[in-house]
């Protein structure tokens, strides 16, 4: 379901589709989600959002900041560009389709944005940024970024993560390494 999402948005994926891609019997389905897609839209929210932690996670405790943006957008930009901007992040992209309809999956996809904030808010007051401060700058983070992969879908090009990173490492301090050819 995570990549159904992420390469045709939560309203273009139906169960059958669901099925055939994970090639499971219909009733391993509504055995394991007995809600349906709506379930199992919210469970595709939570691997996407602890796969993004694990992401942030993996990098060592003592890396400044501005290096684990980098990092991060770096991993991003490979994303994109390696799936000629078709994948995008699945919290996102249910936030937009489903936010208004959906309360079930609202909150998912707003617990998985707060798990990410809380996560840099941890790393920036563990490099010295009073807490209220990580928070504020670690939410500018992530909807910077959010918005980024947006724009980046959008028109093809990597350039909004490249100016991302550059605004992000202003912020932080560091030497954005964000590939400067065009993309598109």
């Amino acid at each position: 379901m995570l990549e159904l999402i992420q390469t045709h948005g939560y309203s273009g994926v139906g169960l059958n589709a669901v099925l055939t891609h994970a090639d499971a019997p219909k009733g391993s389905l509504y055995f394991h989600f007995p809600e349906g897609k709506e379930e199992l839209g919210e469970r595709a929210i939570e691997l996407a959002a602890e796969r993004f932690r694990a992401l942030l996670a993996e990098q060592p405790t003592t890396i400044a900041t501005a290096d684990l943006i980098r990092q991060v957008l770096d991993v991003l930009v490979g994303l994109l560009v390696d799936s000629d901007f078709r994948i995008g992040c699945p919290v996102s992209v249910v936030t937009l389709e489903m936010g208004a309809h959906s309360e079930r999956l609202r909150s998912a996809c707003a617990a998985a944005f707060e798990s990410w904030i809380a996560l840099l808010g941890e790393h920036l007051t563990a490099a010295g940024h009073p807490p209220s401060a990580a928070r504020t700058l670690a939410t500018a983070m992530v909807s910077m970024v959010e918005g980024a992969v947006i724009v980046a879908r959008a028109t093809r090009d990597v350039e909004p993560l490249r100016s991302a990173a550059i605004v992000l490492d202003n912020l932080l301090g560091g030497t954005p390494s964000i590939p400067k050819e065009k993309s598109s």
